[in-house]
């Protein structure tokens, strides 16, 4: 079945932005990034000037247009944070409490059959959230982080693995918003992330060690939904000594026949 095109379709084209605008428009996607990317108490204005490379007078006609379109808002005395419109995109704790239940039995899967500890997180801003996780058989466990932990995303496998799903402009923001605090993760540095991203993307995986934890080696994947959007990362994390290259292949494997067997996306 064809559709009837209209002489107006066929005579209209969509121009390319001129270049002052496709600035424009680029420039506050960076500001933007950087906001969603933030702390709940938001960003201020000295922040996204360090975060972004723009000038002070550029940073605040930006703010200007994306207030007054709700995408971002003031969140306390010079701090700017995701407006109305973010805030109806991004998920909500019922979301996220679904998701967990939905991945449970994901881990559960992982975790029996491996013996180890296996970790399901999400993205908060700049960080990782815990959501679920599950306990093995074997009887030394890493059990890294909690349900409810919070920390700088990347700094371990599953934040990794989902970290390195994201668009390059949203890993930026990240990395940047982190930086104050990414040395106290095993002496974790921007440039030392934005390699293990590389190197994730390269390899198809995650592969942390020393960072969060010191001993422990991780691995890890990113979970998508049907729609190909990612969700979550998850992640197994064992000593060192039980990590040699075949295991972390097997519990990948692992991991991937898991999320599909429930209705996820692995690649």
């Amino acid at each position: 079945m064809t559709r009837n095109v209209r002489s107006s379709d066929k005579n209209t084209s969509r121009k390319p932005l001129p270049p002052e605008d496709s600035q424009t428009l680029s420039r506050g996607l960076e500001v933007m990034d950087a906001i969603l990317a933030g702390p709940q108490e938001g960003l201020r204005v000295v922040a996204l000037c360090r975060q972004t490379g723009l000038e002070r007078a550029t940073i605040y006609r930006l703010l200007s247009a994306l207030q007054a379109a709700r995408y971002v808002s003031v969140v306390s005395r010079f701090h700017y944070g995701p407006g109305e419109r973010w805030k109806a995109l991004l998920p909500t704790a019922r979301q996220r409490e679904d998701l967990a239940t939905r991945l449970q039995p994901v881990l559960a899967r992982v975790s029996e059959g491996c013996g180890d500890a296996a970790f399901a997180v999400v993205r908060d801003g700049g960080l990782s959230h815990c959501i679920a996780r599950h306990v093995g058989s074997y009887p030394v466990q890493v059990l890294v982080i909690q349900v409810g932990t919070r920390q700088p995303l990347g700094v371990g496998a599953a934040g990794l693995a989902l970290l390195s799903a994201l668009e390059d402009r949203e890993v930026e923001a990240v990395v940047e918003v982190n930086a104050p605090t990414l040395s106290l993760y095993g002496g974790m540095t921007q440039e030392r992330l934005r390699l293990l991203v590389a190197a994730t993307r390269e390899r198809g995986w995650s592969l942390v060690g020393n960072h969060a934890t010191q001993g422990v080696l991780a691995v890890g994947l990113p979970v998508y939904d049907g729609a190909g959007d990612v969700v979550a990362g998850i992640s197994v994390a064992a000593t060192e000594a039980r990590m040699p290259r075949e295991r972390q292949r097997r519990i990948l494997q692992l991991i991937r026949k898991a999320l599909q067997a429930h209705g996820f996306v692995a690649y």
